[in-house]
């Protein structure tokens, strides 16, 4: 089963910490991998609409941020950068490593924009 997952932290998506899914905020589930990216764009495009930056990491994990957004670290004693996640997974996994175990390990500090595929395509959608 596929799913969609919106998800709210200091966190990047694409970290799968080992308590990642206590940021998630939604969670929609689809039998069909075509729903499941019908409803991922369309989520995409709601959020890019509402964010100023977005990175994205494999074809569906991205990132979107506005900068001033934090969320207060207690442990750090620090206002970190809070990031709006969305992912398409499947079985609560990344679509191309389904064991997860080859998910990064280090931080990644360059804020990129989002990959081609993913932009073209919210493009192509919203000029229909």
């Amino acid at each position: 089963m596929y799913q969609v997952v919106t998800m709210y932290s200091e966190n990047e998506p694409w970290w799968f910490f080992d308590d990642w899914q206590q940021d998630v905020t939604e969670t929609m589930s689809f039998e069909a991998f075509s729903d499941a990216e019908h409803y991922f764009l369309e989520k995409y495009r709601d959020y890019q609409e509402k964010h100023d930056e977005l990175r994205c990491k494999d074809p569906y994990l991205v990132a979107f941020w506005n900068e001033g957004d934090t969320i207060y670290c207690e442990d750090c004693d620090d206002e970190l950068q809070a990031f709006t996640g969305l992912m398409l997974l499947y079985n609560h996994k990344k679509l191309d490593d389904g064991d997860n175990n080859n998910h990064e390990t280090t931080h990644y500090s360059g804020k990129a924009k989002c990959c081609q595929r993913l932009s073209k395509s919210a493009r192509r959608d919203t000029n229909e």
